[in-house]
Parts: structure tokens; sequence; C-alpha cells
């Protein structure tokens, strides 16, 4: 693992597909209990170095997993891992830019083979059409997969600017959140409420 995390900062493709620094966000070991992958690091993540330390990080850990930023930050408890490992940019016209898909093809596909967790969670739709391109978001998100042969919950992103998806499927915070919390906290070791 220590060899992988060294490479990330040895590629030189980073260097041209990125219109801001080069810092990688990524954090966990190989023996993390829960692999989460996103779509990328946002500007407050590029800033404070600390991945989801922004409006969508506290919305998925307190409301969503309701577990501490103390039980999240664990690298025991979560591999912490994205589509793109930098923050991509903005785009001219607003919004950050996707990642590039090589960072994708060429550094996620490493860190799922090394990391032995027992359940994943894919966050956003674009992480989860990498994974499972052939499944619509809707059913991904309502029903709940397998990724190498584990339990694997699909997420839409926690931003606040995904509101309206959240209003427009509330099955999805009474119905999907309790059974993922459910799972989520018999792995973490956390007492039901």
């Amino acid at each position: 693992m220590k060899k992988l995390k060294k490479s990330f900062y040895n590629v030189g493709f980073v260097k041209t597909s990125f219109h801001t620094s080069q810092d990688r966000f990524f954090q966990g070991n190989p023996h993390a209990k829960i692999f989460q992958i996103s779509q990328a690091p946002s500007i407050h993540v590029h800033e404070s170095g600390l991945p989801f330390n922004d409006a969508s990080g506290k919305r998925l850990r307190q409301e969503w997993y309701q577990i501490s930023d103390a039980c999240f930050y664990d690298p025991n408890n979560f591999y912490i891992a994205s589509m793109g490992h930098c923050y991509p940019g903005k785009k001219e016209r607003g919004g950050d830019c996707l990642p590039p898909k090589h960072c994708a093809e060429h550094w996620l596909q490493k860190e799922m083979a090394m990391v032995d967790s027992e359940l994943y969670i894919i966050i956003g739709a674009l992480a989860a059409s990498y994974i499972f391109p052939k499944i619509p978001f809707h059913d991904l998100v309502f029903n709940t997969q397998t990724l190498h042969d584990r339990k694997a919950f699909i997420l839409p992103h926690p931003s606040p600017l995904n509101n309206r998806w959240l209003k427009q499927h509330p099955k999805f915070i009474s119905e999907r959140l309790p059974l993922l919390r459910k799972v989520l906290h018999e792995i973490l070791d956390i007492p039901s409420l």
C-alpha cells in the first residue's frame, strides 16, 4: 500500500490533467472495513487536505451515516477513494470539471485490489456509472449491489446541490438510508439507537 500511495505522486499524466496543483486525496489502510468511492475532491477538500471536509461530507457523516468525524476519519474504518484523486478545477461556465477517466482506470482498480473491505459505498452517479456501467442509477440506488463478492450501496451525492433529486426520491431517505445505516453500524460495531 505504501508503494501504491508513493506512486500517486510520481505520475506525469497528472501534471497535464488538472488546472490546479496536483495534491492527491485518499485515506485509509488495506484492512479498512469500508471502501468508499466518490467522484473527486472538492475545492474545500483541496484547500483543507481532508477528504469530505465540506457540506457534502457533513451531511454524509452526520445525517446519512450518523457517525462521528473520528469514526469516519479512522483509517481502520474507511478507505476513502475517488474517481480522480486530485481536485479537477473549475469549468469556465461554473461547476467542477469531471476527473479524467484515465485516473480511475489507472488507480482505482489497483486500490480496490489491495484493500480488503467488508462493504463498498459508491457515492454519486459518475462513480456508480463507472463501476456499474449498464445499470440505471435509480436501480443502483434502490437495490443493494455486489462488488468483489461484497455488498455495495450506491448513494446519490450528498451535496446540497442534489436536494432536488432527494425530494423526488423520498424513499431513499425513508428506506435506503436506514438499511445502509444498519449495515454500516454493524460493521463498525456501533450500537443501534
